[in-house]
C-alpha cells in the first residue's frame, strides 16, 4: 500500500519533482462538500502524523487524493480497494 506521507516526501525530496506542483484534496469539515483542496506550495512541514501549512495542521489519514502535475499520484479509494484485494486474495 501507498501511503499520503511516502507519496508527499518523494515529492519534496527526489530531483526534478516539487511539492508545488502537486494538488492536494484532504477531508476538511465545514467546507463544501467537506473536502478541501489546496496546492502542495502551501506546504510548510511534513511531520510525522500530519502536514502543516499557514493555518492548519492537517492529519494524513484525511488525504484523499494527491495529484502532481495533472496525473492522479495516490487516490485513497484505490489505494484501499487494492489492500482489500490483497488481503483477500492472501487467504
Amino acid at each position: 500500500m501507498v501511503y499520503p506521507r511516502e507519496v508527499l516526501n518523494k515529492l519534496k525530496w527526489t530531483d526534478g519533482e516539487s511539492l508545488d506542483d502537486a494538488t492536494i484534496w484532504y477531508i476538511h469539515r465545514g467546507a463544501p462538500g467537506d473536502i478541501m483542496v489546496i496546492s502542495g506550495r502551501r506546504i510548510r512541514n511534513l511531520a510525522p502524523g500530519f502536514f502543516e501549512v499557514d493555518d492548519a495542521m492537517i492529519p494524513y489519514h484525511r488525504i484523499l487524493r494527491i495529484e502532481y502535475q495533472g496525473e492522479v499520484v495516490f487516490d485513497k479509494e484505490v489505494e484501499s480497494a487494492r489492500q482489500e484485494k490483497d488481503s483477500t486474495s492472501q487467504q
